[in-house]
């Protein structure tokens, strides 16, 4: 009994301090306003100016709601914990990538391809950390960024908070969230563009190139076309739409890939002396399912992620389309090859999962759920074709990443202009006088051309930079193992040690 009545009055005592603490913050909050002195305001950063700005534009109201103010601090804690959480998710897709991209691969390569995997993401953390953030979010030129540009040291102008913007993304605000939870968001899909790579080049890739490689994509390709389109750039101008990053992530991630897989040349062994495919199947189908439902998984934060700020119609809307494409796209993968190969292949399952995703990715917020099935079947469809007429053209991609990341970076891009819904581009704030909807939708042709030339654009860039890149890695350091480590497996050749210590590695081709 004694401890009941304690419990009780824990209980009791509790409610009334956080009662209090309620009826005595707004009042707090303005008296330390009152009191801050300008050595305060001289050591302000950049954040909190952000956050103080959101405070002024509600300070007319305060007089009438006294609660105002705590209402507009709880939507930052609020909007500041969804994107960290949402950037998590983002970065948990490291290991989807890992387990997909070692699964489709031979064992003699695993420990090669879960250590790129996993160094991919320190590399491109500092590198971005130290310039491409600047370069992508710095205020400059509509190209590059040319201020503020070392260390995330500059005026923020992320999404949500440069004039470019204003008018996209009115309906919502991340204003007053922390630069540090911005910059992490932002990083964590950096990282993704650049192990996008890491699958398309594997089995025959140097470790030294492809870090040094990641390290030149995070500096001069990633960010600078993230400026035309997330940065308040020319493309943005133009009205070009990528909600979450169908080109900004996967269209240039696969541009890069491809010509690293042009620049090495196929695996041995992958073709025939009649320069047929042969087929080098994946030795763990299981971590490759592992993996795809980890960034089925994960893609639940990097799509509603993007709304960069709590808007609860937005949010789930996006959850929604995001799941159909990725569902109908495994759907429409699966039957197209059970009807070409003659067996309904777990590979091209789950690589029609993930084109589906790949393809809703720029049109998530602005698309219908029918809008959303469709875009998916055409993309499970696509990635199937795309995958064997690769393999025709000696295009030796051992995960698909070209057919999953390229194609359907592409072709979901291109939905945005075919498929975007006038009534929810107005309801997510976007000018309908600029941003008329999708060809489809009655809006006309000139979303589907701003999306033309944002393709475009990013196209011609990322293949001549990353040419570039990969040719002067190759006649410099060099970009491919020697044949006798190609052979025997890259987890001996480069890194001295095996992921299934004690099984015998046959050292063929196939093997």
């Amino acid at each position: 009994m004694r401890e009941t009545i304690q419990r009780c009055l824990y209980f009791a005592g509790a409610i009334f301090l956080l009662g209090a603490c309620l009826w005595v913050s707004p009042a707090y909050a303005q008296s330390e306003a009152s009191a801050a002195t300008p050595e305060a305001d001289a050591v302000a950063t950049t954040n909190e100016t952000a956050t103080e700005t959101v405070v002024e534009e509600t300070a007319s109201t305060e007089a009438a709601d006294p609660n105002t103010a705590l209402r507009t601090e709880v939507k930052v804690w609020v909007d500041t914990l969804w994107v960290a959480i949402a950037g998590m998710l983002v970065f948990f897709m490291n290991l989807g990538f890992g387990c997909v991209e070692s699964g489709f691969c031979r064992a003699k390569n695993c420990v090669n391809i879960l250590s790129k995997n996993f160094i991919v993401f320190a590399v491109t953390s500092i590198v971005f950390w130290i310039i491409g953030f600047g370069l992508m979010y710095g205020d400059g030129s509509g190209y590059v960024g040319t201020s503020g540009l070392w260390m995330v040291s500059g005026a923020d102008n992320s999404p949500a908070t440069s004039d470019a913007y204003e008018g996209e993304y009115s309906a919502l605000s991340w204003t007053g969230v922390p630069l540090a939870a911005k910059f992490f968001f932002q990083l964590v899909f950096a990282a993704t563009a650049a192990t996008i790579v890491s699958g398309a080049v594997a089995e025959r890739i140097k470790y030294l190139s492809f870090i040094v490689f990641s390290v030149m994509m995070a500096i001069f390709i990633y960010p600078v076309v993230g400026h035309w389109i997330w940065g308040g750039g020319w493309l943005a101008s133009r009205g070009f739409l990528d909600f979450a990053g169908s080109t900004q992530v996967h269209s240039i991630g696969g541009w890069a890939a491809l010509m690293g897989v042009i620049f090495l040349g196929p695996r041995i062994g992958k073709y025939t002396a009649e320069g047929k495919p042969r087929a080098i199947p994946g030795h763990n189908l299981t971590a490759a399912f592992i993996g795809c439902l980890v960034l089925w998984l994960g893609w639940f934060g990097f799509n509603p992620g993007s709304t960069m700020g709590v808007d609860v119609d937005a949010i789930s809307d996006v959850l929604v389309t995001t799941n159909a494409a990725a569902a109908a796209a495994t759907l429409t993968a699966t039957a197209t090859a059970w009807l070409l190969l003659g067996k309904p292949d777990l590979g091209m399952t789950l690589n029609g999962c993930l084109a589906g995703l790949v393809a809703i990715t720029a049109p998530c917020a602005w698309v219908s759920p029918l809008s959303a099935v469709i875009i998916g079947s055409v993309a499970g469809v696509l990635v199937v074709f795309a995958v064997l007429m690769f393999d025709r053209i000696k295009i030796d991609d051992p995960v698909g990443a070209t057919s999953v990341h390229l194609v359907n970076g592409v072709f979901g891009t291109l939905c945005v202009g075919l498929f975007a819904d006038p009534t929810i581009l107005a309801a997510r704030g976007l000018d309908t006088e600029t941003y008329k909807g999708g060809l489809f939708f009655g809006g006309g042709a000139d979303q589907l051309i701003a999306q033309l030339i944002g393709i475009g654009a990013t196209a011609a860039y990322v293949v001549v930079v990353s040419g570039l890149c990969w040719a002067v890695l190759k006649y410099t350091i060099g970009i491919r193992v020697s044949a006798e480590e190609e052979m025997s497996g890259l987890d001996l050749g480069e890194h001295g040690n095996e992921a299934y210590h004690g099984f015998a590695m046959t050292a063929t081709p196939e093997g």
